[in-house]
């Protein structure tokens, strides 16, 4: 049986979420060194999600490209 079209996911619409699981949430405080396994689970510190953003390029003006004539008066 085949998927429809619209229900496929596309490489594009995969976006970053800005809500992390407790199990995300309590991996990312480890790497920060700020979660024991003594704490509660309950009143963990905030975890900021880092959006990444690709820049676009930009345009290389061609070398050989001449500025334009200015008319004497």
């Amino acid at each position: 049986m085949t998927m429809d079209r619209s229900l496929k996911v596309q490489a594009g619409a995969i976006k970053a979420r800005n809500v992390l699981t407790r199990a995300e949430r309590i991996a990312r405080l480890k790497s920060l060194d700020k979660f024991d396994e003594e704490m509660s689970i309950v009143g963990m510190p905030k975890v900021r999600v880092v959006k990444v953003s690709l820049k676009k390029k930009k345009k290389v003006k061609k070398a050989e490209e001449e500025p334009k004539d200015k008319k004497k008066k």
